[in-house]
């Protein structure tokens, strides 16, 4: 649904609630011109990067005819570890203050991406959940995407499935085993395809959707690019499981507490709470010898 009920900073109760029935939200014009100006301006940089590289290599990933004269991306991969204007505003702007509207404060980051689905045919994104790629020890991890420009029909906007996100996540190998990170054509012939609605707003529109909902896009065929800026967040007491998907290479800034509020102590797992020891990740554990004797003697 879209509504204008909304701040720069927070959502009212409706919304929330609609997110939650629904499994998304479309915001007309929410970013506001500054960030926007900004944004733009961070995007053309590494526009202007890319025109140096005839492959793709591990922040921008490039579409086939791709030239210095031509640019033409698919992704900024990881924008917040590579860009202090995107980090701020994942971590401390809009974005930040939507996600711990929904989720509660603080929210947990877990990574971003910018897709610039380039024009005249910009590739498209096959019908798909999110949770399967990086999966979470729950169901509440969202994506919010930020769009840079006016996005129409014609563009290829994104299209989520309404109350998806309560239903079945599906098997994203194919019938031979193989990852294709899309679901099967028979899964996709049951869904209600009809219902999908896309996404497509003025530039500052933001998409919120849940990591179960059903989602993708078709290619991009106007002459101008679609400029998606991407960030996901989950509940703080949801944590990425390592070992699977891409959850070991979110980047530096993945698990930072955003939106205020205390760092949780505990986590559930099969329905029972278990208290949970700080994150050591990047230092400040030694030893059990040394955190009980500190304990003990104090």
């Amino acid at each position: 649904m879209s509504d204008t009920t909304t701040t720069a900073a927070v959502l009212s109760d409706e919304l929330v609630a609609s997110y939650h029935e629904d499994g998304y939200l479309l915001l007309d014009s929410f970013v506001d011109r500054e960030w926007l100006d900004r944004l733009r301006a961070a995007a053309a940089r590494w526009v202007d990067e890319s025109r140096s590289l005839t492959r793709s290599d591990k922040r921008l990933d490039l579409e086939e005819g791709h030239s210095a004269q031509q640019p033409r991306l698919r992704r900024l991969t990881a924008p917040v570890d590579h860009d202090e204007t995107f980090r701020e505003f994942a971590l401390a702007g809009p974005p930040a203050e939507i996600a711990a509207a929904i989720l509660g404060r603080p929210a947990r980051f877990h990574h971003s991406k910018l897709n610039y689905k380039w024009s005249d045919g910009g590739a498209e994104i096959d019908w798909h959940q999110d949770i399967q790629y990086w999966p979470h020890s729950d169901f509440t991890p969202l994506t919010i995407g930020v769009y840079l420009e006016d996005v129409d029909a014609e563009m290829g906007p994104m299209g989520v499935l309404p109350g998806s996100h309560r239903g079945q996540v599906y098997d994203l190998f194919d019938e031979a085993d193989r990852w294709t990170g899309s679901l099967r054509a028979e899964d996709m012939a049951a869904l209600p395809l009809d219902d999908i609605h896309f996404l497509a707003g003025p530039a500052g529109s933001v998409t919120v959707h849940n990591c179960v909902a059903v989602h993708g896009s078709v290619p991009n065929t106007s002459p101008r690019p679609r400029p998606l800026l991407l960030q996901t967040y989950s509940a703080a007491t949801s944590y990425p499981l390592l070992g699977v998907g891409t959850n070991g290479r979110t980047g530096d800034w993945s698990g930072t507490l955003v939106g205020g509020g205390s760092p949780p102590r505990w986590i559930e797992v099969e329905g029972r709470r278990m208290p949970a020891a700080p994150d050591w990740s990047r230092g400040g554990y030694t030893t059990i010898f040394d955190a009980q004797q500190r304990t003990s003697t104090t």
